[in-house]
C-alpha cells in the first residue's frame, strides 16, 4: 500500500485549488454569456436599451474570452486549442442571437479560406517530393564558414517563406536545419533562431507569405504586385538585419576561422513530384504578379497537384493545417458579431481620435496587439476601423508589415516561432526565452522603424 507523503498530498491540494479557481472563472463566463443570451431571446420586455445591452454584454464576453483562449493557447484544465475556442466562440454568437446562421456564414472570408488551403497543398507536395532535402544537400557541402551557413538558412528560409506560407516552411526547415547542425557538430540554437526569424521577415514581402497577409490582401483589394513592390526593400533589409543580430549576439559560434566540412546524405527524392510541383509553384508565382486573383490561382495550383496517380491524397491531407483553417473560420464569425453588436457609429469615432492614420502609431498599436492576441487576431480587430482612414491602401500595408515583424519580438510572438520551437525541443534542443529575446526584441525594432520609414517615404 502506497502512503501519499505531505509533499504530495500538498501538490493535490494546490491542484484541487487551481482546478476549483479555473471552473469558478469558466462558470462566470458561461454565466454571464447564459445571462445575456436569456435577455435576447426572451423578448418581453419593453426597455429596448436593456436589450441593446444585453446584445454588448454577450459580444464583448464571448469576444474577450475566445481572444484570451488563442492568445493563450489553449483553455487551461481543458484539451481545448485555439481552433475549439475560436468555434466555440463562434457557435456561442450564433447561439445567443448576436448573429443569424446566414450572418455567420457570410462573415467568413472564403477568398482567404481557398488561398490558404491552396497553399498548403502546394507545399505538401514540394515536401512529398523531397525539395527541401534537396536543398539542404545543395546547401550543407558549399557552406565553409558558419556564417556562410547562417547566411544561407537565412536565405533559403526568407526567400521561400517570400512566396509560400511561412509556418509550412518553418515545418519543412527545422527538422533539416537540426540535421545538418547536428552531423557539423555546431550549436544549433542560432541557426534555428535564423529559420524562424527569417520566415516571420521574409514572408511580409508578399501576400501569399504568412496568414495575417493573406487576409489583408483579400481584404484590401491591394494588388499582389503592389503589395511585393512596396514592402519587399522592407524583408530585405530585415534579412540582412537577422544575419547581423544572430552574428552578434553568438560570437563563439560565428567569430571563428573554424571551417565547415559538411557533406551531403542520400536525400529521397521523387523526381517526377518534384518536376510537377516545380513547375506548379512556377506558373503560380507568374499569376500572381500577372493579376491574377491569389485566391483562385493557389486553388486551381492545389486541385491540380491533387490530380497524380503516385501520390495518395490521404498523404497530401495529413501535410495540412486543419486546425488552422478552422480557427480562422471561427474567428471571422467571433469578431462580426462583436462588430455588429459593439462597433457603433461613436465607438469608431472614439477608436479615430488615437490616431491611426499616422503610421508611426497605427504600427505601434498593431505590433502591441499582434504579441497581446498574435497576428491574425490582431488583423482582425483592426479591420472595422481602417476603412475610415485616410488612406486605407498605406494603413493596410503598415498594418502587414507591423503584425508580421512584430511575431519576432517574443518567442510566442508566431505561430511559425513555435513551430521551430516545439520540433526541436522533440529533438532534444532546447531554445530559450532569453535566447530567442535577446536578438528578436531588437530586430523587431530595427525593422519596424525600418518600415514605418520606408511607407513614409515610397508613397
Amino acid at each position: 500500500m502506497l502512503m501519499r507523503t505531505p509533499a504530495s498530498s500538498h501538490h493535490a491540494q494546490r491542484v484541487t485549488r487551481k482546478t476549483w479557481l479555473l471552473a469558478c472563472a469558466v462558470g462566470a463566463v458561461i454565466g454571464l454569456v447564459a445571462t445575456a443570451s436569456f435577455s435576447l431571446f426572451v423578448r418581453r420586455t419593453t426597455d429596448s436599451h436593456f436589450i441593446e445591452g444585453g446584445a454588448t454584454v454577450a459580444a464583448v464576453v464571448i469576444f474577450f474570452a475566445t481572444y484570451a483562449v488563442v492568445a493563450i493557447g489553449k483553455l487551461p484544465g481543458f484539451h481545448m486549442d485555439r481552433a475549439g475556442a475560436a468555434l466555440l466562440g463562434a457557435s456561442l454568437m450564433v447561439a445567443t442571437g448576436l448573429l443569424s446562421l446566414g450572418d455567420a456564414y457570410r462573415a467568413i472570408d472564403i477568398d482567404t479560406i481557398a488561398l490558404l488551403l491552396g497553399m498548403m497543398i502546394v507545399v505538401a507536395n514540394l515536401r512529398l517530393s523531397g525539395f527541401f532535402q534537396a536543398v539542404n544537400n545543395w546547401v550543407v557541402p558549399r557552406a565553409g564558414h558558419s556564417i556562410a551557413l547562417l547566411g544561407a538558412v537565412t536565405l533559403v528560409s526568407g526567400l521561400f517563406s517570400a512566396f509560400l506560407v511561412n509556418d509550412a516552411i518553418c515545418l519543412a526547415l527545422t527538422p533539416l536545419v537540426l540535421d545538418f547542425v547536428t552531423r557539423l557538430r555546431r550549436n544549433p540554437v542560432p541557426y534555428l533562431l535564423a529559420v524562424a526569424m527569417a520566415s516571420n521577415v521574409g514572408s511580409t514581402a508578399t501576400i501569399t507569405g504568412n496568414p495575417q497577409n493573406i487576409m489583408i490582401g483579400s481584404f484590401s483589394q491591394i494588388p499582389y504586385v503592389t503589395f511585393a513592390s512596396v514592402l519587399w526593400p522592407v524583408a530585405a533589409a530585415g534579412l540582412v538585419l537577422v544575419i547581423i543580430l544572430i552574428a552578434l549576439f553568438f560570437p563563439a559560434e560565428f567569430w571563428t576561422r573554424e571551417r565547415l566540412r559538411g557533406e551531403a546524405q542520400a536525400a529521397r527524392v521523387h523526381q517526377a513530384l518534384l518536376a510537377k510541383s516545380l513547375l506548379v509553384v512556377l506558373i503560380t508565382m507568374a499569376a500572381y504578379f500577372a493579376g491574377q486573383a491569389p485566391a483562385k490561382v493557389a486553388l486551381i495550383a492545389g486541385a491540380f497537384l491533387l490530380l497524380t496517380r503516385r501520390v495518395k491524397s490521404e498523404k497530401v491531407y495529413k501535410q495540412i493545417d486543419w486546425p488552422l483553417l478552422l480557427m480562422f473560420m471561427g474567428l471571422f464569425i467571433v469578431v462580426a458579431g462583436f462588430e455588429k453588436a459593439v462597433l457603433t457609429p461613436d465607438s469608431i469615432s472614439a477608436v479615430s481620435r488615437l490616431h491611426l492614420d499616422q503610421l508611426p502609431v497605427l504600427s505601434l498599436i498593431t505590433a502591441a496587439l499582434s504579441n497581446l492576441v498574435s497576428n491574425v487576431p490582431a488583423v482582425l480587430v483592426l479591420k472595422p476601423f481602417v476603412a475610415n482612414l485616410p488612406d486605407p491602401e498605406r494603413a493596410w500595408l503598415a498594418i502587414a508589415m507591423s503584425s508580421t515583424l512584430a511575431g519576432n519580438l517574443t518567442l510566442v510572438g508566431s505561430v511559425a516561432n513555435l513551430i521551430v520551437v516545439q520540433l526541436a525541443r522533440a529533438h532534444g534542443v532546447t531554445i530559450r526565452f532569453w535566447d530567442y529575446a535577446k536578438v528578436g526584441a531588437p530586430l523587431t525594432i530595427l525593422t519596424i522603424l525600418i518600415g514605418v520609414l520606408w511607407l513614409q517615404t515610397a508613397g
